[in-house]
């Protein structure tokens, strides 16, 4: 049986929910993503563009981003380019096309990412409770019948548990996802 308070909890619950998975889908968990050099500039026919407007950025598996320069001269270019924005990477030319592996991550930098997760789920759950606590007391201040406010509690308590429940479950595969190399 569906009631405004237990609706009102529900949906306030998720959006909890959904903010921390929003929050872990920040997290950088070191793999490969063509966003981590479009915006990279490059020198091509005098003028300075983003590499993104000539070539084509592609991760053919998580540790390796690929450039393919619309023009093969503009290879050098995007390596320049590349060394230039101080990313961290160091590409090289394979043909026309451009290779840029990513470094590995450090243990103790997925450690840190692996701590901030946990922050994470720990605020996205403490505001769970909380939403919690504001709904029994709604129900409270209701003066329900006995029966439906008992049975209106329990069902805030299963929402409560089952938001819980899924934060952990997303947390954890968010740590394997930092652990796993």
């Amino acid at each position: 049986m569906s009631h405004p308070l237990l609706n009102e909890a529900q949906s306030k619950m998720k959006k909890a929910l959904e903010h921390t998975l929003h929050e872990f889908s920040t997290i950088h968990t070191g793999k490969a993503s063509p966003t981590m050099v479009e915006s990279v500039m490059v020198e091509a026919y005098g003028s300075t563009m983003r590499l993104k407007e000539c070539a084509a950025v592609s991760t053919p598996d998580a540790r390796m981003i690929l450039v393919q320069p619309w023009d093969k001269g503009l290879a050098q270019a995007v390596v320049k380019g590349i060394q230039m924005a101080n990313l961290g990477f160091n590409p090289s030319i394979d043909g026309g096309m451009v290779r840029i592996p990513l470094p590995e991550m450090s243990r103790e930098r997925r450690q840190e990412f692996v701590k901030v997760a946990n922050r994470l789920a720990e605020e996205g759950r403490v505001h769970v409770r909380n939403v919690r606590r504001d709904a029994i007391e709604s129900v409270k201040k209701a003066k329900l019948p006995e029966d439906e406010g008992k049975r209106l509690e329990k069902d805030i308590q299963t929402v409560t548990d089952k938001t819980i429940a899924e934060i952990n479950q997303h947390l954890a595969l968010k740590e394997k996802e930092l652990t796993t190399i």
